[in-house]
């Protein structure tokens, strides 16, 4: 079984739709059908059928996910081994991140990561959590930056996990706004902005008000990003409670502005997460690390990236 077939069968699998499949690995919808059918016909066993909600994995395809999955990445530790051992630090280090940490974390410091490092080929996926932990899986992407969600980590036992920084939930209003009063029963009779069901910025606002005992609040919208929260916001379609990172920029132009949450303070955990191997591949190392030493609290601006930080294996 050729690793280009097993990378194609994943993405199918994921996406469950032969033309996304295509789109994200970047192939003529024509060539992916192609490669499934291959694969078929050398496993002699169809590996989908279609249904209402997509293709599915048949029981002989979802057999195959967890041994392409394996194959894959056995593949890639041998290529690791093997440059470790020719002292190789080049190569090539896919990321994946969710919007927000992408443009107000990630890219503080990669474009000096990447001067640092120029035989280090970084190719950056933005992407929802759910989105990542597949990709991450499936070995589409090496790295995935977002937050974390209860248990995330044991999600499954080939990925690492590691908390790079705490971000504070805020509470933003439009600007002008009277200061609030009351308690968080209060809270409860507003109006509040937040993402759809299933985003991790949802999952932290739900989990806020249930840690603080009374029942989410009505809904002004739902929206799919956190930008869209803040315009709302700032055109006084309502409150919104998110992590302060995801709303700077709108804080600095004054178009929302913070209010404190009244009660325990909360905080939602930014993780680095990527799959666990025998040998790790020296670029990826050197980006693990560098990601470390830059998500450590706020340095000046002059500061430069460190790049000289021991890394996880």
């Amino acid at each position: 079984m050729r690793p280009r077939l097993l990378k194609t069968f994943l993405a199918v699998a994921r996406c469950r739709n032969i033309t996304r499949a295509a789109e994200e690995i970047h192939l003529a919808q024509s060539s992916v059908s192609d490669q499934i059918q291959t694969l078929e016909t050398e496993l002699g066993t169809a590996l989908f059928t279609r249904s209402k909600q997509g293709l599915q994995l048949t029981p002989a395809g979802a057999t195959l996910k967890s041994y392409a999955q394996d194959i894959l990445m056995l593949a890639e530790e041998a290529r690791a081994a093997v440059d470790v051992a020719a002292g190789h630090a080049a190569g090539a280090v896919t990321i994946g991140a969710l919007e927000t940490i992408a443009s107000a974390k990630l890219a503080q410091w990669l474009p000096d990561f990447q001067a640092f490092h120029p035989d280090i080929n970084l190719r950056l996926k933005v992407a929802g959590s759910g989105d990542l932990l597949g990709k991450l899986e499936d070995g589409d992407i090496d790295v995935a930056f977002c937050f974390d969600r209860d248990g995330f980590e044991k999600a499954d036992e080939r990925l690492a996990r590691r908390t790079l920084s705490a971000e504070p939930l805020i509470l933003v209003v439009p600007p002008g706004e009277a200061a609030m009063r009351g308690d968080l029963s209060a809270l409860g009779d507003m109006r509040f902005v937040v993402t759809e069901a299933g985003c991790i910025y949802r999952h932290l606002f739900d989990e806020a008000f249930a840690e603080a005992g009374i029942a989410s609040p009505r809904f002004a919208a739902e929206v799919g990003s956190i930008g869209t929260i803040a315009r709302l916001v700032a055109a006084g379609a309502g409150l919104g409670l998110v992590p302060r990172l995801a709303v700077v920029e709108a804080l600095d132009r004054g178009e929302v502005i913070e209010m404190p949450w009244p009660g325990p303070v909360k905080t939602a955990s930014l993780a680095m997460i990527w799959r666990r191997r025998r040998v790790q591949p020296p670029a990826l190392k050197l980006l693990l690390a560098a990601a470390i030493g830059n998500f450590a609290p706020v340095k000046p601006a002059d500061a430069h990236p460190r790049h000289a930080v021991s890394s996880p294996s």
